[in-house]
């Protein structure tokens, strides 16, 4: 075992000593300790302790050695109610039969970082959690040392159970748990060595997961209160516009509507964080008995709307201090096609530049160039957009589904004028959120109009509602050129990225560093569309450029694109061009998932009629190299398999880790291939499923093969990265198909240029 200091004192870990029945809590506060962030385990059909003593701790121990690990961050479908709590469980000691989880509402007093996002919830809480069960541990083997008066070294502690080999004495948790509450926290505790785990590594199953399928209340959605009465909002029917006036008084008198008025939701002083903002800060508000009465009168309200002022706005992001444009006007997507193809032949800003590409491009035999392009996309939640809230005169309580609960929480308190420790946030499991769920202005919005009806209300967004009202995944553009010599050898490597309102740029990444003359360029647009993160930001597009490109290379080079890829790497691996801590990635890391898919996919071997593309990329400090397979049916391509090789470190549970690779490949082929969402005079010209498409059952992959790097470096991200490097495997697939290269997503709108 590796002896480690707790870093922990009073404040950090609360203990309890006057617990009723003998129960053992200790409270684990991860704002003292290493790093951020935490999730839910099992909730198994165990005899309960006669009592819990409840307090606002991590993990508490019945007197009958049931274990309940509080879970303080949200769960929007990553499964990190099961993963996190494996990891208390195996330093703990504990048989995971005997582990029951509940979800913590939010306590910034005890926890730090409760928010789901950035594919950091298992890197980030890695060292705490297991921290938070080792020196639980190591409690309660002190517990029995004192109590049977033997040296603490000579006790064991195995599946809940204390034991001394000399003796023959034994106990299980619960007998000890009272003496160890009385405990000082050890100033040292041995954490395992990884080849001592017995549960991470281990695949559990989702601890949810009978309730999901059963259909049991779990999710906001499924939210009710006794006297609860529903809202719907009414926002501008287009972008760059805001409200005038409004005729209610047909929607007042239709049955069961409560009250129709317009609401503000932020002053213009009002200090936001980036995950405040909304797209349009006033709206109407209906609010009634029923979703269908609401949803009814929100048709009969005849509302007047005007063009809205340039806005320029100051937000917050991480403690940094930005400004965001939001010009006037109704924008259009062809107008934005032709901003961005303008945008990106003029000189753009330099972020990164290595030895002298503009020589190796004058200098070259052979210039390959082509430009890449996405559109905005919906994250479109499974579950509704919604949320409850019950605001009294002192007092506010909401609960429901979101990524964020930690940053909302002082934007509740300072629209309600409460003190913050009288704003009560609960969480619910989420039916998704891909980014969506972290801007929580709805969270605001249900508790002002809450406030104003003197009742609880519960929010719900429509479909359409959600879908028009922004926070969409940017749109992007980029142009890439390669240089090569006279003898096919890749000399220059220019990429320059754009996109409305951000960059997808990242100038650090492969194959930065392994290319001796490199330039890359980024600008941006400014919009009135409101964006934000999505699933992989920025990575969901680059990536898949990227990727397609580096193919074209190894095309015009004659090389294999696998063996090309591994021929760069190995240069930054060995002879790297910059200063190496410059490079943002491990390249022998990197190259080591392509050796690994290239082995399980039988590359180089497929049978005849199987077309294959391959891509790799690095984000959230993973590493992803994914084999697409498609076959022609019908003349019209199928994808037959998908073989993936990740490196993420550690992984605690690898079937839960499967299904985000699984996820991820199916997710990612249905953006590429079918997704879109286009503007015309500032108005999403999609607003349901009529026409936003999405991937179906029957174009998903027919297999999907997940193979995992195995190492003992701590865990990194895993949610995301599967998703960005399948779009390029994809459109690399589809080449070797039909002969066509796809450089603008939708690939199924992406026509060749008509002739004559």
């Amino acid at each position: 075992m590796t002896l480690v200091k707790t870093q922990l004192g009073r404040r950090a870990f609360i203990k309890n000593t006057g617990l009723a029945g003998g129960g053992l809590v200790l409270g684990f506060s991860f704002f003292n300790s290493c790093k951020p962030k935490v999730a839910e385990a099992v909730a198994m059909e165990l005899e309960m302790p006669k009592e819990w003593y409840e307090i606002n701790g991590y993990l508490k121990i019945g007197d009958n050695g049931v274990v309940t690990i509080m879970s303080p961050n949200p769960e929007i479908g990553q499964n990190v109610r099961t993963s996190m709590p494996m990891i208390v469980a195996d330093e703990l000691e504990i048989d995971w039969n005997n582990v029951v989880v509940e979800q913590a509402p939010l306590n910034t007093n005890l926890y730090s970082w409760q928010v789901a996002g950035g594919s950091r919830s298992i890197s980030s809480s890695w060292q705490n959690l297991r921290m938070a069960g080792a020196t639980a541990r190591q409690m309660l083997k002190q517990a029995a040392a004192n109590t049977w008066q033997v040296p603490v070294n000579e006790i064991t502690a195995v599946a809940g159970f204390l034991k001394h080999e000399a003796s023959g004495k034994s106990a299980g948790y619960g007998e000890m748990a009272s003496v160890a509450a009385e405990l000082e926290v050890p100033e040292e505790i041995e954490l395992k060595e990884h080849s001592q785990f017995s549960i991470i590594g281990t695949t559990k199953k989702n601890v949810d997961g009978k309730k999901i399928v059963t259909g049991e209340p779990l999710f906001g959605i499924d939210v009710q209160r006794e006297g609860m009465l529903i809202a719907g909002l009414v926002h501008p029917p287009a972008f760059g516009k805001k409200l005038k006036s409004f005729d209610a008084e047909t929607a007042k008198s239709m049955p069961g509507i409560k009250d129709v008025f317009s609401l503000k939701l932020y002053d213009e002083d009002f200090d936001k964080m980036a995950f405040h903002f909304t797209a349009f800060n006033e709206v109407i508000v209906v609010v009634g008995d029923s979703t269908w009465q609401v949803m009814q009168a929100k048709k009969a309200i005849k509302a007047e709307w005007e063009n809205a002022p340039d806005i320029s706005d100051t937000m917050t992001l991480f403690g940094n201090t930005m400004k965001v444009n939001f010009p006037s006007g109704m924008e259009d997507s062809e107008k934005h096609t032709s901003k961005l193809k303008d945008l990106i032949n003029r000189n753009a800003k330099v972020a990164r530049k290595d030895g002298n590409p503009e020589a190796a491009f004058k200098n070259a035999a052979k210039i390959i160039e082509s430009e890449y392009s996405c559109p905005f996309l919906a994250h479109n939640t499974m579950e509704p957009m919604n949320f409850f809230a019950n605001v009294t005169e002192n007092h506010a309580e909401l609960l429901g589904p979101t990524q964020t609960p930690e940053w909302m929480e002082p934007a509740v308190a300072e629209r309600l004028g409460l003190p913050l420790d009288n704003v009560d946030i609960q969480m619910t499991r989420q039916g998704g959120g891909f980014g969506r769920r972290l801007y929580g202005h709805f969270m605001v919005e249900v508790a002002a109009i809450s406030q104003r009806m003197k009742a609880p209300v519960k929010l719900v967004y429509s479909r359409e509602d959600d879908m028009t009202q922004g926070i969409y995944r940017p749109a992007y553009y980029a142009k890439y050129r390669a240089a090569l010599d006279e003898n096919n050898n890749l000399i220059g490597f220019h990429v320059r990225a754009g996109g409305i309102p951000e960059s997808p740029l990242f100038a650090n990444r492969f194959p930065a560093g392994a290319i001796d003359n490199y330039l890359a360029e980024d600008f941006t647009l400014d919009s009135n569309i409101t964006t934000g993160a999505f699933r992989a930001p920025r990575s969901n597009f680059i990536a898949g450029a990227e990727q397609s490109f580096l193919d074209e290379i190894a095309e015009a080079m004659g090389k294999d694109p696998i063996a090309f890829r591994i021929e760069l790497l190995k240069k930054a691996e060995t002879n790297p061009v910059g200063e190496p801590e410059s490079n943002d990635y491990d390249a022998a890391r990197y190259a080591g998932v392509l050796e690994l898919v290239k082995e399980k996919a039988n590359w180089g071997q497929q049978e005849a009629g199987v077309h294959r593309g391959v891509s790799a990329y690095f984000c959230h400090q993973s590493y992803v190299a994914q084999v697409l397979d498609v076959v022609m049916e019908n003349n019209k391509p199928v994808v037959q398999k998908v073989t993936a090789a990740i490196d993420c470190g550690i992984v605690v549970n690898p079937g839960s880790a499967a299904n985000l690779s699984e996820g991820g490949a199916v997710d990612g082929i249905g953006h590429a291939m079918y997704s879109g969402l286009t503007f015309k005079d500032g108005a999403p010209e999609q607003s349901n499923f009529d026409r936003y498409r999405l991937i179906r059952h029957t174009e998903a992959p027919k297999e999907i093969e997940t193979h995992f790097v195995q190492n003992n470096i701590d865990p990194t991200g895993m949610g995301e990265p599967p998703f960005p490097p399948i779009m390029g495997a994809l459109a690399n697939a589809l080449y070797k198909a039909t002969g066509r290269r796809h450089y603008h997503q939708p690939f199924i709108t992406d026509r060749p240029p008509l002739v004559g």
